[in-house]
């Protein structure tokens, strides 16, 4: 009995009735194709959070949408997992990269799943014959490769070109170093404080990771999240992340410093539903009290998927962990959110601090702003304080909290110490030095 050539699921022809099709249509050389290799970004994630059958249902739309858009001669399988083809009849580098752009739209449009509104992402790497491969097989791995930089460039499509296979190998490279940093303990936390703008006063920070990488030296986070995020380790390294910050602060508690510590939680974590219980756990097993710890998210990963952040914003907030929107004001219009979900501070983006010194509206837009924070008693504090302009005018408007490099640019632990106990007095920023609150050390 011959193995069947379509996927039971999602009723698509499976990777052995593409590998005939294409063998039959490559016969004709007189034609361009093009090959596109689809995968779903985080869907590990909603198979995890969600459930298979809610996993399930998803492949299945993602299909019907994927049909709906494709001409009848081109040819759509399902691979296995979440990976999808597509053979396009008959179609140059132009038309090949409009019909990616049409698919990527298509799936970004809201998915239903039992009542769950889900949103998705793809990444589609083309590969075009006879120019990268004379056959399926070459094709689809230069596909693969082409996909694999959508995703860690954030281009959402890709087409194969000659310099991807040394952009792949060096990835691969990076990707395990990546595991090993994070499995050996090369990811270390630095450190910058709040400053409170009424009392000069310090209680809290926000701890930022770097990575000691063995031959590049400390790096920033922009020189490896997107790898992490896209590599699927942005849960393990979250959670190394979280117990290097309740150590921290665990230690602080014993020394009788009561410091806020707070970690940013990327769009992955709003949707791993044994977050809060982790996190509880983590929290009882330092014993210390679970309001040390402030998580950060963004508008946009708000606004994502809403129902599924506030459930478990909800139960996060419930366990006494603080919940802080980052770079407010440069995501979503609508507000609506900061009535529903389990909110304790805002964080002015910085792109409205810095143009306060000559910009009128920027300071009217910081004030607005401020004013709403209170309104709805939300602390609010300001991101990017470089001035004493800056600090002078936010302590001016009534912000809370700042933090910056005018007071204290992201240290060690031990270096942050020595700052909040050497650090000068505080007096008038307008008639103070630039970088008066510098750190001593570094």
């Amino acid at each position: 009995m011959s193995s069947p050539t379509w996927t039971p699921l999602t009723g698509l022809p499976n990777r052995r009735a593409l590998s005939a099709e294409v063998h039959a249509r490559l016969e004709d050389t007189s034609l361009c194709w093009a090959l596109l290799l689809l995968d779903l970004d985080k869907f590990k994630e909603v198979n995890d959070s969600l459930g298979h059958h809610v996993g399930d249902q998803l492949l299945i739309q993602v299909g019907a949408r994927l049909r709906a858009n494709l001409r009848a001669a081109d040819l759509l399988a399902r691979l296995g997992g979440d990976e999808f083809a597509v053979l396009l009849d008959d179609a140059g580098h132009d038309q090949a990269t409009a019909v990616a752009d049409k698919l990527r739209a298509a799936l970004a449009q809201t998915f239903t799943l039992e009542d769950v509104a889900l949103h998705s992402a793809v990444s589609i790497g083309i590969a075009m014959y006879p120019d990268a491969g004379p056959d399926l097989s070459t094709l689809l791995r230069k596909a693969d490769i082409a996909m694999y930089n959508a995703k860690a460039l954030g281009d959402s499509v890709h087409m194969y070109g000659n310099g991807d296979d040394t952009d792949a190998a060096a990835r691969l490279q990076s990707v395990e170093e990546l595991r090993t940093a994070i499995a050996s303990g090369q990811l270390l936390l630095h450190y910058q404080p709040k400053v409170d703008l009424e009392t000069g006063c310090v209680h809290g920070v926000e701890a930022l990771v770097r990575w000691d990488h063995p031959s590049r030296g400390l790096l920033c986070p922009g020189a490896f999240l997107n790898m992490v995020e896209v590599s699927g380790l942005m849960r393990a390294m979250t959670r190394v992340v979280l117990a290097l910050a309740l150590d921290q602060a665990a230690a602080w508690h014993s020394q009788g410093r009561s410091l806020t510590v707070a970690v940013n939680l990327s769009a992955s974590s709003l949707v791993d539903s044994d977050l809060p219980e982790e996190v509880a756990a983590m929290i009882a097993a330092r014993g210390v009290p679970a309001c040390v710890l402030q998580l950060e998210v963004t508008e946009e990963f708000l606004m994502a998927d809403r129902e599924r952040a506030r459930d478990i914003l909800t139960r996060l907030r419930l366990g006494g962990v603080q919940i802080c929107v980052d770079d407010f004001g440069t995501g979503y219009s609508s507000l609506s959110y900061l009535r529903d979900l389990p909110i304790d501070e805002l964080k002015l983006d910085q792109s409205f601090v810095f143009p306060m010194a000559d910009d009128a509206r920027a300071t009217a837009l910081a004030a607005s702003i401020v004013a709403l924070a209170h309104s709805l008693d939300l602390r609010i504090v300001a991101e990017g304080v470089e001035t004493d302009v800056a600090y002078a005018q936010l302590k001016r408007l009534g912000c809370d909290q700042a933090q910056g490099f005018f007071m204290c640019k992201p240290v060690p632990a031990d270096e942050l110490d020595f700052w909040l106990s050497n650090r000068p007095a505080i007096n008038e920023p307008s008639d103070a030095p630039q970088h008066l609150f510098a750190p001593v050390l570094g």
